[in-house]
This record gives structure tokens, C-alpha cells and sequence, in this order.
């Protein structure tokens, strides 16, 4: 068992561990005063206490050692020195190298700074999860769409729960989608939540079930498409998936269409008008 670089990620841990628990005082965890204090917040034997983990363990942890972190006994110190959401993320990534698992009580809602932001762009904008459940949508992506929140994009798209902004090109848009998909499963914390999407949509769509087993990742995060709008005719759009950190440490995906050329953009102007 051996003491951590100053520079490496336990060390950092050890460190961070210490700030959070020198800001808190017994009465914000309902533990008495006692006598006086010789250094400010818990003693390290509290915080054991609280996280309902060994008094040597968590002294070690401090120390910066090298030893095993379960996700259960980081979720109790989570708890025990009251840490946020950012706070809970950063503790993660410190001992484990990856975010945590979702919250499952998460609102499906984004902050204000984000909604102010997607509204601000003139064409369609779409806010979703890594596991492309949709959060929200400004005003020009409701009205070519409808209003798709709280339903699963690639649901959409394979199932047809919600009719789709019908690309011209549909094999190459659908095989750019799964091969993206896959991608970030891949690198998902909460693998299960992604699997349970791939398992539906394999056992009730033969379109997403043969292009999954092909295992492509050659996925395109930013270019172009065709769609072909009722009414409108066809509109070149392009689209830029960018990934947005919310205050409380969630990672949304905020996809960004505009309209490529004059002739697009002004059947695109035409379309949201008259809708």
C-alpha cells in the first residue's frame, strides 16, 4: 500500500477529501460540538463514522493510498460530507476515472442558461442525454417536430412513435445515427441504460436490429442532410452535436441545425411561418 504522487489523481483526491471535510462543523450532520476543536470541520473518525466506512480506511483514503474505492462506499462519503452534484462527479472521476452513475431522480429539465441559448438560435436546436432522451427544444425544432420531451430520439426514429423530419437519404442518416449511438454507449458509465434501448429497438425494429449487428463507428458528429419537408420541398440542413456540462454535473447533448444556402434558408423561413 503505497502513498500517492503529489500530482496524481489520488493525491488530488486526498486533498479534496480534506477541503470538504474541514467545511463542515458537527451540527451540520447531526453530531454534538463536543470540546473545542484543534483544526476547523470533522475529525476523520466523524466522517468514518457518518460514511459507515473503517476509521483506518478513511484515514488512508486521506493519505492519498492506493487502495480499492467501491461505487458504494463513494456514495456513502458523497453523502456523509454533503457534497453536490459537481462535487459527487469530481469525487468519482478522482477515484473510480468516470462520472457516476445518473441519479434516477434527475428532472428531465435543463438550467435556464441552456434554454436562453438554444431559444437564441434562429433554426432548430434539440437538448438530449448521452442516451438521447430528449430534455428539450426551442421554439423552430416544436414546430418542424412536435413536441418530442420526454421520449427517446432513436425510439423515434426506428419505432416511428413520433413522425420523423424525413431525410432524403434515410439509409445513410440511419447508419450514421446507430454507429453514433454505439459510440457513446461505449463510453457510458450506465452501460444497462443504454442496453435496455438496444435490446427494444433490436427485438421490434429489423432496420435498427441489422445495422446494430454490423458494428459500424465511423459516425459523423457534425455534417449534412436533406429533408424533405410537406408542403416545403427539400432543405439542406447541417447539424453540430455539441456536449454541455449542466450545473448539477449532467452531460447533456445539444444538437444544432441550420440551414445550408439561401435556398434552404428561405424554405426553411417559409416552413416555420406557416407552422
Amino acid at each position: 500500500m503505497t502513498a500517492a504522487s503529489p500530482s496524481s489523481p489520488r493525491s488530488e483526491l486526498a486533498h479534496f477529501l480534506r477541503t470538504r471535510r474541514a467545511r463542515l462543523r458537527p451540527s451540520d450532520v447531526g453530531l454534538p460540538e463536543g470540546a473545542r476543536r484543534r483544526t476547523p470541520g470533522l475529525r476523520r473518525e466523524e466522517v468514518a463514522q457518518l460514511a459507515d466506512v473503517g476509521a483506518s480506511w478513511y484515514t488512508w483514503l486521506e493519505q492519498g493510498r492506493d487502495i480499492q474505492v467501491s461505487e458504494a462506499m463513494l456514495e456513502r462519503l458523497s453523502s456523509a460530507l454533503r457534497l453536490n452534484a459537481a462535487e459527487r462527479s469530481y469525487l468519482f472521476e478522482l477515484a473510480q476515472g468516470r462520472s457516476p452513475r445518473p441519479v434516477a431522480a434527475t428532472p428531465p429539465i435543463v438550467s435556464p442558461l441552456l434554454a436562453l441559448t438554444i431559444e437564441a438560435h434562429r433554426h432548430p436546436a434539440v437538448v438530449s442525454t448521452l442516451r438521447w432522451d430528449v430534455v428539450a427544444m426551442n421554439g423552430p425544432a416544436l414546430k418542424l417536430w412536435g413536441d418530442q420531451r420526454g421520449t427517446n430520439a432513436l425510439r423515434n426514429i426506428f419505432l416511428g412513435k413520433v413522425p420523423p423530419l424525413a431525410t432524403v437519404e434515410r439509409e445513410a442518416h440511419a447508419r450514421n445515427l446507430v454507429a453514433r449511438f454505439r459510440a457513446e454507449a461505449a463510453r457510458a458509465s450506465a452501460h444497462e441504460q443504454f442496453q435496455e434501448i438496444v435490446d427494444e429497438l433490436s427485438a421490434r425494429s429489423p432496420e435498427f436490429r441489422r445495422l446494430w449487428t454490423q458494428h459500424d463507428l465511423d459516425a459523423e458528429p457534425e455534417g449534412t442532410k436533406i429533408v424533405d419537408l410537406p408542403g416545403t420541398g427539400r432543405i439542406e440542413l447541417a447539424h453540430m452535436a455539441l456536449m454541455h456540462i449542466e450545473p448539477d454535473a449532467r452531460t447533456l447533448r445539444v444538437l444544432f441545425y441550420s440551414p445550408v444556402g439561401p435556398e434552404s434558408a428561405q424554405r426553411m423561413a417559409r416552413a416555420l411561418a406557416e407552422r
